[in-house]
């Protein structure tokens, strides 16, 4: 496992930053506010969001991959059943990809 990982993190209202984090659960966990759930993207690819963001009511945070996210979302590489690095063509192909939701597109104050 790799002690640091190279990560997309995004948090709700602010622009996605590529980071450096530890790659241990507490700290995901910290990182998203909670409990962690994992959404495949691809064989390679998983957001790592708060599992229960929509029940404790975190705000809306952005669009990726046609889904809508509540709370910090962290995009980070998989290989096997272990977290791993972005590398630097996947990052510049999937950043960009994190859209904020216009108002008028969310169903309530909370994107849901």
């Amino acid at each position: 496992m790799q002690k640091k990982i190279k990560v997309i993190v995004k948090d709700p209202g602010k622009p996605a930053r590529v980071v450096w984090i530890s790659n241990t659960l507490e700290n995901l966990q910290r990182t998203v506010g909670g409990y962690i759930e994992t959404v495949t993207i691809s064989t390679d690819v998983v957001i790592i969001c708060n599992e229960e963001g929509k029940l404790l009511g975190l705000p809306h945070n952005c669009r990726f991959c046609g889904c809508d996210f509540v709370g910090t979302i962290i995009v980070a590489g998989v290989d096997k059943d272990e977290f791993c690095s972005l590398s630097d063509e996947v990052i510049k192909l999937l950043k960009p990809c994190i859209k904020e939701v216009p108002e008028h597109e969310k169903v309530n104050d909370r994107g849901i």
